[in-house]
């Protein structure tokens, strides 16, 4: 099985992201989605899911920026409610890991196979 894994930063605090959700769906025809997962990211602002991939496909990684600055009382005009990293996993062997560091009005992502 493949891996999906992130480690999101909180650049506010300059801590984890602990707890923010994050969601990760399937795109079939004309974009619908299937949600393969939906978890919180652990104390470290960790998360790491086994995927099965069954042949490859575009998949889209969701962070749920907002919801977690305003659970920490950060109140935002942000337009960055959440972060959607849009990729294509084809090998079932692979680490996708696509680290986030999240402010209520920016971010910055990277890919870390």
């Amino acid at each position: 099985m493949a891996t999906v894994s992130s480690h999101i930063l909180d650049s506010v605090s300059g801590c984890s992201a602990a707890g923010i959700r994050c969601v990760l769906y399937r795109l079939g025809e004309n974009d619908a989605r299937q949600s393969i997962f939906d978890v919180e990211a652990d104390g470290e602002g960790r998360i790491a899911e086994a995927v099965e991939i069954a042949g490859g496909g575009e998949y889209e990684l969701v962070m749920h920026g907002a919801d977690y600055f305003r659970a920490r009382g950060i109140e935002s005009d942000s337009m960055v409610s959440c972060v959607v990293l849009r990729f294509a996993m084809n090998d079932d062997t692979r680490r996708y890991h696509m680290p986030l560091m999240l402010s209520p009005h920016s971010y910055s992502t990277w890919w870390s196979g």
